[in-house]
Formats: C-alpha cells, sequence, structure tokens
C-alpha cells in the first residue's frame, strides 16, 4: 500500500511563514468587471502575491496587469489531468500541457496546481490521477516548473485501502509532485486537519485559508453544490483549525487566502484574512 511522509514538525517560527497569497476566483465577478481597479484594491489591501486561474488565453493580459500593479502569481490552478471540461452542458477540451505551462512561465509562476479530480471512488481511478500527474510534473519540469494538486472534501471522505483516498493518492506520486491542502475542505470533508498535514509532511507546499462555521459535506448530498449556503468567513473568524493547521505545515510555501462564496464586502473579508495571516501571534 502506499504510505505517505512521516508527519513533520509541528513548530514554525515567524520566519518561516508562508507568502500570504489570494486565490483570485474569490474575485471572479469583479475581474471581469474590470481587471485594473480590481487588482488596484488588492494592492491598497496589501496583496503582492495572487493565484492566477483561467490564465492560459489570457497570460499576456494577467502578465501586464500584474506587473503594474506590483503584484506576482507564484502559484496558479489549470486542469492538469483532465482532458476535457463541461460546463452549463457545453464540453471544451483542457489547454495542453505545453500550452499551459508556456502562460505559466510568462507569468513567472513556480507552480500550477490542478483544482479538482472528481473521480475519487476506486483506487484504480486514484492511481491513474497520480500516474497523470506525475507525467505533467515530467513536462512542467523542462519549463522550470513544479506541479501540484489542490484538494476539496471528496478526496477526504472517501476511503480506499482504509485510508483517505488524498492519503492514498499522496503515497503514489513522484518526489517533485507537490500539494496544495485547502484546509477547510479538509476539515467539512471529515477529518482533523492538522493532523493529516503532519502525516503528509514536507509534501504540502500551499494551503488554501479559509473559515466558516461547522456544516455537513455538502458534496454528499443529493442537491447541487450551492457555496452561498456555506457561510463562509474572514479567516480567524470560524470553526476551521486554521491557527493549528499552519504551525502543522512548516513546509509552506503559500497561504492563498479563499472565499467560495461571501456575502458581503469582499474586499472587506479579504482584508481581515490578510490582517490574520500577516499579523498573528
Amino acid at each position: 500500500m502506499p504510505t505517505t511522509r512521516p508527519e513533520a514538525p509541528s513548530t514554525r517560527t515567524g520566519a518561516q511563514r508562508p507568502a500570504t497569497s489570494l486565490q483570485l476566483y474569490s474575485v471572479n465577478s469583479h475581474l471581469e468587471a474590470d481587471l485594473d481597479g480590481t487588482l488596484a484594491r488588492l494592492s491598497e489591501i496589501g496583496l503582492r502575491n495572487v493565484e492566477a486561474f483561467a490564465f492560459v488565453d489570457r497570460a499576456d493580459e494577467l502578465a501586464a496587469a500584474f506587473a503594474r500593479h506590483g503584484i506576482a502569481a507564484p502559484t496558479g490552478h489549470a486542469m492538469l489531468v483532465a482532458k476535457e471540461v463541461t460546463r452549463e452542458g457545453v464540453t471544451t477540451p483542457v489547454p495542453s500541457h505545453a500550452a499551459t505551462f508556456e502562460a505559466a512561465k510568462k507569468l513567472g509562476m513556480e507552480v500550477v496546481i490542478d483544482p479538482a479530480v472528481f473521480d475519487w471512488s476506486t483506487g484504480e481511478a486514484v492511481e491513474a490521477t497520480a500516474s497523470a500527474l506525475n507525467e505533467a510534473a515530467r513536462s512542467a519540469a523542462e519549463h522550470g516548473l513544479r506541479v501540484g494538486y489542490h484538494n476539496h472534501a471528496w478526496e477526504l471522505s472517501t476511503l480506499i485501502e482504509g485510508v483517505p483516498a488524498l492519503e492514498y493518492f499522496a503515497g503514489l506520486l513522484d518526489d517533485e509532485v507537490v500539494l496544495e491542502i485547502d484546509v477547510y475542505w479538509a476539515h467539512i470533508g471529515g477529518v482533523d486537519a492538522p493532523a493529516l498535514l503532519r502525516r503528509l509532511g514536507d509534501r504540502v507546499r500551499a494551503l488554501h485559508i479559509k473559515d466558516g462555521p461547522q456544516v455537513e459535506n455538502p458534496f454528499v448530498a443529493d442537491a447541487p453544490f450551492d457555496p452561498s449556503g456555506l457561510g463562509q468567513v474572514p479567516a480567524g473568524q470560524g470553526a476551521i483549525p486554521l491557527e493549528a493547521a499552519l504551525a502543522a505545515t512548516p513546509s509552506a510555501e503559500f497561504a492563498v487566502i479563499e472565499f467560495d462564496h461571501f456575502d458581503g464586502d469582499i474586499f472587506a473579508a479579504i482584508a481581515a484574512s490578510f490582517d490574520y495571516l500577516e499579523n498573528r501571534a
């Protein structure tokens, strides 16, 4: 059976703190309406790093806008395993690895992270995903890049050989492949997130930081996923064990703020999360 790495130490000094970033999908509607104005507001908050998404076809535009506002994109989300995606009944091909990595280099990225693979139901499915990501890592290395995977809840609520599917998956990955653990979804998926992070060890190079009340895993319900029902709040104001998760992950290079949905002023919520990460004891 694949094994994960030994538990990492659970202490962190101020000098080891990961760089604060923001997953830009949190402000997607604002970006669509006013790219420059949105980036200006993020820069005013103090953000110097963001995590890009859907960047392949707009790499030049994003690179120019990031430069204007003093923002870097060390990480980004792009499909690396799936060959096509279907949204609202329309199926479109995923950009090739070559196109994805060329765009990532234009943006100065270090790590390209697959945001979601949906079939974790069997060991064979998980093994196929790991093999595909290992292959992507070899291609990425030719561009001086790393690749990774970002979880939701379903990778933790499914068991393979008695362990959460994400841990089974981690044991199949080449050393060059990293993980970006979404602490919120790990917790909602039913695991002790800090303990999971210690078991995954230095494989974890980024964290998604978001908070909210304790809710049932929405991905096991029959109804379509509705992020507006999650009640997410700024980091440090909810039930997610963020402080313990951060302490459990000394290998993390990036702490990426994200909101799946927020009822209210999203920029004020981002600022509060930024303050939590930058000024916590």
